[in-house]
């Protein structure tokens, strides 16, 4: 299992073979980061090439990547060159709201005159819903009390992200940021792909990012069906290294050898590493995470295997962390505790898990992991 661990963190670009790598090569590598408005992008970056919040938010500027709607229709952070398959592995998400809205009353010609709408008021410069709302009038229609309970109050939003899914318009965060949840609406234009051509191809991605990954853990990150995941799968013809593993670099599996000394990582609790598997218990050998299928906490890993949790007091500027054991090597974790520090207390100010994360909803996990042992 030890070697397993250490390939998937190789694969994850965790021992350092990327550093000073652009943000695009890191996230066209070894995959997608799992954006919800907290410090996951900016950590995922860190974690792997060392860059920096600057170089981040520079790269976002520059379209070299893009947070979009993708897989399961949640949003990541992608690579320029993905972004016609996250948008057409994503669409289906924002079909099913529109699909809700029309089982509320609404028309499809009432969503596309809302569409035309929206196309004729944005441009280069970004709109958020409360500027466009005034600027379509009408056009747009409240859902009521029926649509409340639904989770659609109005059409617009169906119909914004029906737009961002044909690559018609892209939402801009209003300060540059990633951790944040603001964001404008600007014209854009990107197409999107054949559907079967970007199941294959999400599917290929997919196995190159994790390594070695099962079927299961497959259809979670996708949320394909299993016939549709078998098809896909089946294109590529992987090799299955047991229990259901499958790799399509098994001779660069087989020939690697897993480092000898210790290699931490400090990591999101939804870093690609936890997310594209979902299978937590796999990265630990004792009971700590049994049961669990996400962290509540970030990760701190050692050639792959889980060794601790951290959080990231913003009051004190200070990295809270404990392990599960002592450190193999407590020196070169505590310089990795010290750089990710300063990371945060520097360039990012706070580490939030999600938009809704704030000093007060951690403080339960911070006084867990001061009681854990160093």
């Amino acid at each position: 299992m030890d070697k397993l661990r250490a390939w998937w963190a190789h694969r994850q670009g965790l021992d350092g073979g990327l550093t000073g790598a652009p943000p695009a090569q890191v996230l066209a590598e070894t995959g997608w980061a799992r954006s919800v408005g907290g410090s996951n992008p900016y950590l995922t970056l860190f974690a792997r090439a060392g860059s920096s919040r600057e170089q981040a938010d520079r790269a976002a500027a520059g379209l070299e990547v893009c947070e979009l709607p993708s897989a399961r229709g949640c949003t990541y952070v992608l690579p320029a060159a993905d972004f016609a398959l996250g948008l057409t592995v994503g669409s289906g998400a924002a079909q099913g709201e529109a699909a809700k809205a029309i089982r509320l009353g609404v028309s499809e010609k009432e969503l596309e005159e809302l569409a035309a709408g929206v196309l004729s008021v944005t441009g280069d410069a970004p709109l958020d819903p409360a500027a466009l709302k005034p600027l379509l009038g009408d056009l747009v229609r409240n859902l009521g009390e029926a649509g409340k309970k639904a989770g659609v109050t109005t059409t617009l939003p169906v119909v914004l992200g029906l737009l961002q899914a044909a690559g018609e318009i892209r939402r801009v965060p209003v300060n540059g940021r990633f951790d944040q949840q603001r964001f404008g609406y600007v014209r854009w234009g990107l197409g999107g792909m054949p559907v079967d051509n970007a199941r294959v191809e999400l599917a290929r991605r997919y196995l190159r990012w994790t390594g070695a990954a099962t079927l299961a853990n497959l259809r979670w990150f996708t949320g394909w069906t299993v016939r549709d995941a078998k098809a896909a799968v089946a294109e590529l013809e992987p090799v299955d290294l047991g229990e259901g593993l499958l790799t399509l670099d098994a001779d660069a599996y087989f020939a690697y050898e897993r480092p000898a000394e210790p290699r931490y990582a400090l990591v999101a609790g939804i870093d690609g590493i936890t997310l594209l598997r979902r299978q937590i218990d796999t990265l630990v050998d004792g009971d700590e995470t049994k049961g669990q299928l996400d962290l509540q906490s970030h990760a701190i890993l050692d050639r792959g295997r889980l060794v601790g949790l951290w959080e990231y007091d913003p009051a004190e500027g200070e990295l809270v962390w404990g392990t599960f054991e002592p450190p193999a090597d407590a020196d070169a974790l505590r310089e990795q505790v010290a750089r990710t520090e300063a990371f945060a207390r520097e360039q990012l100010g706070d580490v939030r898990s999600f938009s809704l994360d704030s000093p007060a909803s951690r403080a339960p996990r911070l006084a867990a992991i001061r009681a854990m042992d160093r």
